[in-house]
């Protein structure tokens, strides 16, 4: 068995080129395999700046030798009587064959003759110099680009090539190089200045360490292990917690190959900046890594006793490189990013940011959807439309509606200012702070920045009242306004992030357990739509039945992101074809969901799954409406023939209240109920006292249906339990 290595080395690839290039390089790899019929080989992955590698273990010396089978003519063309035609003749010389050696077998379309042709194994060395300059050639990226006079594409000019087989050089070029490039037995090591010195590779399995000797850590997750402990080991020398969010260690690990980490420090002035405008200048413009002696304030207006001056910059370690000399150039360049920083942040607070409304009118919103200002009009009227229903639903819930409707005023302000011009990330960040510069309250200032959160995966949830009913209206806002364009998310391309802006506002109603008829709110939304865009002719009964659809497949979504099984999400979330009735209350089908969940992990729900899927198969023989949940309205006990038949009322009668609750306690002892039946629906069906529900009398057999629908209706305010697998 033998080893294979293949390195591209080229010129520094953009960072995000060197994964997913990797990638598509080992899925080509895996599929030659197959198509050679090697066996799944293992197989190691490298990537750095400057080159893709690969080693795959164990290949065998050359193929099996196979048996490629061809299909003939019909077989009573190919033989007349027994003796061969001429079409059979000339099908086996066509494959080299004599025409015993031909097969007739049955096909699904009659019979064929068959033709088995040996086909010998190549060698692997073969095989390889075949299809290496194939599979570099299939490697796709964003903006290929060509070089010199040749006709290859590649992220960047490949200026080596390494083939390895063990110790054995394979005879490989890649012809479409300028110029061309012909496989060799030495990669390259770090650049000193602007050489590189050869790097021998004696064997394939050699590549590693001969590359680690030279200082370069070539694979991709140990060279990120081993900057993530660089950071964390410096930060901590310096008494300082690191900022470093994983797209930023993502995009150093392919910027650099032989890490080193260098220590700068901003001048003090800088702390007047807010800490997050530093940061964002670092991360954003330089890839430096923040330090930071405190959690930041989100109001704060400077960094004092919050960021620290010193920061940490990833770099390719030399040994010829003047440290001194680069970190004075890092710091050097951050001092005019921060000059900038504080220039825009200086500006923006020479003026209230209200004064920044006016400048609302001269942006589009969205072509039919008018200005920023027409937004903001928008979203006050829908915060207070939230606000009311909210306090409607949720007695407890205290808003000041003042502080609600000035958060709505001028949360958007901070659009048209030059700090958040220059980054778009820093939205609502930079308007909470010009807020409390201006003198507004922290409630209206928390509520600005809040009111963008979630803007991702890993973000958090709004915290005040204030931030939730803004956030909330801003989502739901922006939903009917898009929605009414006729604009909607397909397959991949979502360019107003409507899918996260419905996730977003179902995970804030799940996160503060907020009931909320969705369902009146969208339906005065759309309604006002076709007023407000009224050169769009907006259908409002469209709309909202859209709008429903698409809420209630964000609803699936949630709830499967919370660790449901699929078919008690079928189960509590698909319980009607209706979606109005789903999203009346999403949070209370996430706590049924959660119930359901929480009990089958318990081994609780077997029983009472068995219980009411039971009684409900032969309640569907019957017609009481699914709204009938109390068996005083719909059993008649005179017809009683069995103590088996009156236990099961009493039983239901007694769970029938429970039937109105509408939260997780009463939930609960109604599925605890539903569960203790079980002995009394036994001697139902099955004991001494048993019954037999379709008797031929019709007025009985109706009551005995009825009795069953009652147990069903009542499971069926918490799920349909008919979807329950298992």
């Amino acid at each position: 068995m033998a080893s294979l290595l293949l390195e591209i080395g080229t010129e520094e690839l953009p960072a995000a080129f060197c994964p997913a290039a990797l990638a598509q390089l080992g899925q080509l790899i895996t599929t030659s395999l197959q198509d050679w019929h090697f066996d799944a080989l293992p197989c190691q992955g490298f990537a750095t700046p400057r080159r893709l590698g690969v080693l795959v273990r164990d290949l065998p010396p050359r193929q099996k030798d196979q048996v490629k089978e061809h299909k003939g003519p019909p077989a009573q063309q190919a033989f007349h009587q027994g003796n061969p035609t001429p079409a059979a003749q000339g099908f086996a010389r066509r494959w080299g064959l004599a025409v015993e050696d031909l097969t007739v077998r049955t096909t699904p379309k009659g019979e064929f003759v068959f033709a088995e042709v040996p086909q010998p194994g190549q060698t692997t060395e073969a095989l390889l110099g075949k299809a290496i300059p194939g599979w570099i050639a299939a490697i796709q990226g964003k903006r290929l680009m060509r070089w010199g006079t040749g006709t290859q594409r590649f992220s960047r000019p490949i200026r080596w090539l390494v083939a390895l087989l063990d110790d054995e050089l394979l005879p490989v070029e890649l012809e479409q190089t300028s110029p061309v490039v012909a496989a060799q037995a030495n990669s390259y090591g770090p650049r000193r200045g602007w050489r590189c010195d050869p790097l021998p590779i004696a064997t394939a399995e050699a590549y590693e360490a001969s590359l680690r000797k030279a200082g370069i850590i070539p694979d991709r997750q140990q060279r990120q292990a081993h900057i993530r402990r660089l950071i964390e080991r410096k930060a901590a020398e310096l008494g300082s917690v690191p900022q470093l969010k994983p797209a930023l260690l993502e995009e150093l690990t392919d910027l650099v190959e032989a890490p080193g980490l260098i220590v700068g420090r901003m001048e003090e002035r800088f702390l007047s900046l807010p800490a997050e405008v530093s940061a964002m200048e670092m991360v954003t413009h330089q890839r430096y890594v923040p330090l930071f002696q405190a959690p930041a304030d989100p109001l704060a207006l400077d960094a004092h006793g919050v960021l620290d001056l010193h920061f940490l910059a990833i770099t390719n370690a030399s040994p010829l490189a003047d440290a001194a000399l680069i970190t004075q150039g890092n710091e050097r360049v951050l001092r005019a990013r921060l000059a900038d920083g504080a220039f825009f942040y200086d500006q923006d607070r020479s003026q209230l940011l209200e004064d920044y409304l006016p400048r609302l009118e001269g942006v589009t919103f969205a072509v039919g959807l008018g200005s920023l200002k027409d937004r903001t009009d928008r979203l006050i009227r829908q915060a207070q439309a939230m606000a009311m229903a909210l306090q409607q639903q949720n007695g407890a819930i205290q808003l000041n509606q003042q502080a609600l409707s000035r958060a709505a005023l001028l949360c958007k302000a901070d659009l048209v200012t030059q700090m958040v011009g220059e980054f778009p990330e820093l939205q609502g960040v930079m308007g909470a702070k010009y807020a409390m510069a201006s003198g507004e309250g922290p409630q209206v200032a928390e509520a600005i920045r809040e009111h963008y959160l979630p803007s991702g995966a890993d973000d958090p949830l709004p915290a005040s009242d204030l931030g939730r009913v803004l956030a909330l209206s801003e989502r739901l806002e922006l939903l009917v306004s898009i929605f009414a364009t006729g604009q909607r998310p397909s397959g991949s391309s979502d360019p107003f992030a409507l899918r996260r802006a419905g996730n977003g506002l179902l995970h804030i109603l799940v996160d503060c357990g907020w009931s909320l008829n969705l369902v009146t709110l969208l339906e005065a939304a759309s309604k006002q739509a076709a007023k407000d865009f009224s050169k769009l002719t907006v259908n409002p009964a469209t709309l909202l039945a859209d709008l429903l659809a698409f809420l209630q497949q964000r609803l699936r979504t949630l709830l499967a992101d919370l660790g449901l099984d699929y078919d008690v999400i079928d189960a509590v979330a698909a319980e009607t074809r209706d979606p109005a009735t789903l999203l009346q209350d999403p949070v209370d089908v996430v706590c049924r969901g959660r119930l359901l969940q929480r009990l089958r992990g318990s081994g609780a729900l077997a029983p009472i799954q068995t219980v009411v899927q039971r009684a409900a198969r032969l309640a569907e023989k019957g017609d009481l409406q699914r709204h009938q949940c109390n068996p005083r309205d719909c059993v008649d006990a005179s017809l009683f023939s069995s103590p088996s038949e009156e236990a099961v009322s009493a039983s239901l009668e007694a769970l029938a209240p429970l039937s109105r609750a509408r939260d997780q306690d009463g939930y609960e002892r109604l599925l605890t109920g539903l569960g203790m039946l079980s002995p009394r629906l036994q001697a139902f069906f099955d004991g001494e006292d048993s019954v037999m529900v379709m008797a031929p009398d019709p007025e009985v057999r109706r009551n005995r249906l009825n009795l069953l629908a009652v147990l069903r209706n009542q499971a069926l305010v918490i799920a349909d339990f008919s979807r329950l697998s298992g």
